[in-house]
């Protein structure tokens, strides 16, 4: 190659290269936008989750309901009772997919709010009590197990002595326990391709990644940050969303590059939703906040 079309090269890899850059904004959150109440008056908020048209449910666990935040931005109430459940998410055909730890359950809700209880014991246990729920692009299932002591149950211990992340097969029915190192396992996130796996340890004050392997158990487990988190997400640039104080943001190698604080303080959940999966949808306890933002969600939320 000639030094006049190596430089001619160059110079087109740099003018591509700076309108890219200057074509995605260098915030995550969208200009002059603010934390918004949408919604209030609840007990204690988790689980939000949208629908293909950017519809957001989420669940108000004390109450036993799960709410509907439309796109036009009405509410109403899609399931009551509902098992008592906390973290949710959509599968591909619109059915519902919920953490129900009243009785310890994973069910599945069709959009008609028809519910089926597709896991109820793992190895003939219950199960400790189902948090939060992610469905990676091949259709599995990853759930996290944790123990926390609900006013509603008799027992005071977990019946599995594994408090991780487990994976559910729809094709084959088989449960496998896919993280048994973690001291409380608690919310979960998966890249839209498929091939990493977040889960945070509330328990060590810790998130990590894994690798999905092509049979679906996990592998090369890293630290990611050195936060635990309650619910989490992730953006159309890997930017991960974790709660607690507020929502903090890290990108793709754990830095962390936005504080994102809410009222309330405390926050249980987030999600993308709305029509073009730009506003940034958390749940704090007696409250459900919204966020314009410069980003957009991915895959299932």
């Amino acid at each position: 190659m000639n030094r006049s079309l190596k430089c001619f090269v160059l110079l087109t890899s740099l003018i591509f290269v700076s309108t890219s850059a200057a074509a995605e904004p260098s915030s995550i959150i969208a200009p002059d936008a603010e934390v918004t109440l949408l919604a209030e008056g609840f007990i204690f908020t988790e689980g939000p989750a949208s629908d293909a048209e950017g519809n957001v449910y989420f669940t108000d666990q004390p109450n036993d309901q799960i709410l509907r935040w439309s796109t036009e931005g009405k509410l109403s109430t899609f399931m009551k009772p509902c098992g008592r459940s906390n973290g949710l998410c959509f599968d591909t055909k619109g059915d519902l997919w919920a953490c129900a730890d009243e009785k310890n359950e994973l069910w599945r809700i069709d959009p008609e709010g028809n519910k089926t209880v597709v896991i109820d014991n793992y190895e003939g246990e219950l199960l400790n009590g189902p948090n939060d729920v992610w469905i990676s692009p091949s259709g599995l299932i990853y759930f996290t197990n944790p123990y926390y002591k609900r006013p509603y149950w008799t027992r005071t211990v977990g019946p599995q002595n594994v408090k991780g992340a487990y994976c559910y097969d729809p094709k084959t029915g088989k449960t496998t326990c896919v993280a048994d190192d973690l001291v409380q396992s608690n919310g979960l996130i998966g890249t839209p391709c498929g091939r990493t796996l977040y889960i945070t340890d509330l328990g060590a004050k810790k998130t990590y990644a894994y690798d999905i392997k092509p049979d679906g158990t996990l592998g090369g487990k890293r630290l990611f940050c050195e936060m635990g988190s309650d619910g989490m997400t992730i953006d159309n640039r890997g930017n991960v969303y974790l709660t607690g104080r507020g929502v903090t943001v890290f990108n793709p190698k754990g830095e962390q590059i936005e504080q994102i604080d809410v009222p309330e303080g405390w926050t249980a959940n987030v999600c993308f939703g709305g029509k073009d999966r730009a506003t940034l949808f958390i749940t704090a306890k007696k409250g459900l906040y919204g966020l314009k933002m410069s980003v957009r969600g991915v895959g299932s939320q």
